[in-house]
């Protein structure tokens, strides 16, 4: 969003005060006590003057009532004081409410929405407008109301010092017109200056966590001194912009603190006038005086404004997470003997302008284990992800056991569609918690150690200090271990269909060998879909599914697939010297030159029902 763009910049702004009405009409009960509570004080501060001045005059002319109106006086003081204290008290529970709902919504749209949208923001982004940023806005509805009754005083005592004397009141209002042209200003020029001071803290902070995300990579470059100069290199941007706001402010302040002075020393000279013709008594004098100081508390508005501006602005950076849009589920449910058979109907994926996959007809029949393969780009991680509905398609359909995934709750589809990634992300308090992370039921810790022991994870896990008790920060893992511990949380809660995207790439072959007769025989009999990089997954499998530039250029078994030279360019084997086709090694298993296509010792997994179909 930037200044050439005054439609969007509308549109950011009308957002922004929605997501603020929200969040008031979130603590709308409190904040109309504290209204109330302002009100009643803003009226104690108006009554004050008027009481004090004919306590003076009765006090001067010895009058009896002069004690108890005293005691008014003393009354109407206590009850401002108590009323401040208790707006105070209630407008900071809205502002950390306000926080609060902000945040949560912000953070729920975030997580509900499909990953390429979530992309649109760098994680520094995401973490300053989910924190910084949502602070200063939660405190914006409380600061809304608080201007509008900060009015109430000095438009109060304008009146009354009308209502007292008029000569008073004309000497005050003549300096109003250049007070409001102060306040305008100062909410235009403030309101541009804030925006550009969040919108470069958004930059910077991006930066930030990029660069503590590639920590090792810059240390391994030699390249740290670089990388801190493109970090900070906004920094002088962002001090011009504060500089410029606090220099908004204290100017806008200091011409009201100097004409505010003026306004009642002309007051209180009209008044000396007033008096000295008798037209004004000293009590009148001494309400007039104290009302034109009311009056001049216009000024004070301005630090409530500028909090109304800044909480704006930041509406706008953590409101413009209320617009991605949520990944949609159904309510559906999968038949319950259905067998996990899989089909993509007419898919099309078009992301940031580009078409990643194009025209996708593919059927794999439930029990069946197949690897995707492809060269880089051609799309393998994005099928995976629609397979699995982690994101929606642009075309066409994605069903499972013949319901779509799009009418699936999504209690349903988590529990029966399952995911491992290259790199895995744990969450948890220690290990245990982060193998039996996910949605329903928590798994027994049986469970828990018989995924690990399929994923080869249980060996080094109790080998940590408290075995599967150990926090995860006390537990280093390489990238091997890592995977694991991702696969063993997939196998944990493995449904009808699982997909594994390049969720074996750190392993070892032994190991990566290990974890595939175990995804055989040890986990819930499903489907699976596994992207693949290694001869040796793709030659296990039952069926090989052939990306090319986002198509499916071929399925089949891997055995019938490698007698194509462009197949076997995917794995980076061509021809050998004397131009006959080079097969796998027998430890990588699968391919001509080897026992077979399932590797030395290794038999082709039985034959699914439906292959003939799949082909």
């Amino acid at each position: 969003m930037t200044a050439s763009d005054p439609v969007g910049e509308a549109a950011a702004a009308r957002g922004a005060d929605r997501a603020l009405r929200a969040a008031a009409h979130h603590s709308a009960g409190r904040l109309t006590a504290g209204a109330v509570c302002s009100v009643a004080a803003a009226g104690a501060a108006l009554a004050e003057p008027a009481v004090l001045g004919h306590t003076l005059d009765l006090l001067l002319r010895q009058d009896p009532a002069g004690a108890r109106w005293t005691a008014w006086c003393a009354a109407i003081i206590a009850a401002e004081v108590l009323l401040d204290a208790v707006t105070a008290r209630l407008n900071g529970g809205v502002d950390a409410r306000s926080t609060s709902w902000l945040r949560r919504t912000g953070l729920a749209r975030l997580l509900r929405t499909a990953p390429h949208h979530a992309a649109r923001h760098s994680p520094g982004e995401l973490s300053a407008r989910l924190t910084s940023h949502a602070t200063t806005a939660g405190a914006a509805p409380a600061a809304v109301v608080g201007a509008a009754v900060a009015l109430l005083p000095p438009v109060g005592g304008l009146v009354a010092l009308f209502l007292v004397d008029v000569w008073t009141g004309l000497a005050f209002l003549a300096g109003l017109p250049l007070l409001v042209l102060l306040l305008r200003a100062f909410a235009r020029d403030s309101g541009a200056s804030v925006g550009r001071y969040q919108e470069v803290q958004l930059a910077l902070a991006g930066r930030l966590v990029e660069a503590l995300a590639g920590a090792r990579t810059i240390a391994a470059a030699g390249t740290a001194e670089r990388e801190q100069a493109r970090v900070l290199a906004r920094l002088p941007e962002l001090g011009a912009e504060g500089r410029r706001t606090w220099r908004i402010y204290g100017s806008t302040m200091a011409r009201t603190s100097a004409l505010m002075p003026l306004l009642l020393y002309v007051v209180l000279g009209v008044g000396g006038v007033r008096l000295a013709d008798g037209a004004l008594g000293v009590g009148g004098l001494l309400a007039a005086v104290r009302y034109a100081g009311l009056a001049a508390g216009a000024g004070a508005v301005t630090g409530r404004l500028a909090a109304v501006v800044r909480g704006r602005a930041a509406a706008r950076r953590t409101a413009a997470l209320f617009d991605l849009p949520e990944l949609p589920q159904g309510t559906a449910r999968l038949p319950e003997d259905g067998a996990g058979t899989l089909e993509l109907r007419g898919v099309r994926v078009v992301r940031a302008g580009t078409v990643v996959l194009r025209d996708v007809d593919l059927r794999i029949p439930g029990g069946t284990t197949a690897a995707v393969v492809g060269s880089s780009g051609s799309g393998k991680t994005t099928l995976a992800a629609v397979a699995g509905r982690l994101t929606p398609c642009d075309e066409g359909r994605v069903l499972l056991d013949g319901v779509p995934l799009d009418e699936l709750s999504a209690e349903e589809l988590r529990r029966e569609v399952g995911h491992a990634f290259e790199r895995p992300a744990l969450f948890g308090t220690d290990v245990a918690s982060a193998l039996a992370f996910g949605s329903g039921p928590a798994p027994d810790p049986e469970a828990v150690r018989a995924a690990a022991r399929a994923a080869g994870a249980d060996g080094f896990v109790r080998r940590l200090p408290e075995g599967y008790a150990t926090a995860l920060a006390d537990a280093p893992m390489s990238g091997g271990e890592l995977q694991r511990l991702g696969l063993a949380r997939a196998f944990c809660r493995a449904g009808r269909l699982l997909v594994l995207d390049d969720a074996t790439s750190s392993l070892d072959t032994l190991t990566a060998r290990e974890v595939e007769r175990a995804l055989a025989a040890d986990v819930r009999p499903g489907t699976r879909l596994v992207v693949a990089h290694r001869i040796s997954s793709a030659a296990r499998a039952d069926l090989v599914v052939w990306l090319d530039a986002g198509r499916v250029r071929a399925t089949g078994p891997h055995a019938e697939l490698w007698r194509d030279p462009a197949y076997r360019a995917v794995f980076g084997d061509g021809t050998d010297a004397a131009g006959e086709p080079a097969g796998p090694s027998a430890d990588e298993g699968g391919g001509p030159g080897t026992d077979g296509p399932y590797g030395a010792g290794l038999r082709p997994a039985p034959e699914p029902p439906g292959r003939e179909a799949v082909r």
